[in-house]
């Protein structure tokens, strides 16, 4: 059972319900923002700062998905792992290419770029001190310093509230492989497409 309180949609504080579409969206799409809203004026900075880095993105769909995936994995984060964003399916992403992010150095329908960027994304997820020098010259080769850095806070996002997310054990509206004890991937099974807030439509 999910160990904080989800705010009911129609309990929104007036500018986060505008922010993020609330009418627009299913509970389940509006997600870890329902527990956020509990303090209203930081969820709507969080639901503007989720729509900037949708907004001014440089980086593939495809590839921010996939590595977003694959910290899920790492932090365990079960509703991070159980979703799939539209954007991404838009620009290619396919199931095949989220089972081989159980071992990406080794998978064929991944490009160097995407297998670089998983690289940087695990390793902020497990051993952030081990990303070095050389990660970084492996990144400028598929990369510019804008992509860099944006890729840098997109994981530090998917990192710290992924595993924000997981200690909220927010499992109940999941399929059911979700459920239960045990290590889940993201990998194997049903998954469900979800929708980002609004906001990240009116400001791109």
């Amino acid at each position: 059972m999910t160990r904080v309180r989800m705010v009911r949609p129609e309990d929104f504080s007036p500018e986060l319900k505008q922010l993020v579409g609330a009418e627009t969206l299913s509970s389940f799409e509006l997600g870890v923002i329902r527990g956020y809203a509990n303090c209203p004026e930081i969820a709507a900075g969080f639901a503007q700062l989720a729509a900037s880095l949708v907004a001014g993105r440089h980086l593939p769909a495809r590839l921010v998905e996939l590595v977003r995936l694959r910290i899920a994995f790492s932090n365990q984060c079960r509703s991070c792992m159980a979703v799939r964003y539209p954007d991404a399916l838009d620009d290619g992403l396919s199931e095949g290419q989220v089972c081989s992010l159980e071992r990406p150095s080794e998978a064929n329908d991944l490009t160097d770029a995407e297998k670089a960027a998983i690289k940087y994304g695990d390793l902020m997820a497990t051993d952030h001190l081990a990303i070095d020098d050389a990660l970084y010259d492996e990144l400028r080769r598929h990369f510019t310093e804008y992509e860099i850095v944006e890729l840098g806070m997109v994981c530090a996002v998917f990192v710290g509230f992924g595993r924000l997310a997981a200690t909220w054990a927010m499992v109940e509206e999941l399929p059911d492989r979700f459920q239960g004890e045990g290590t889940k991937t993201p990998w194997g099974g049903d998954v469900i497409v979800k929708r980002r807030y609004a906001t990240a439509e009116t400001l791109g």
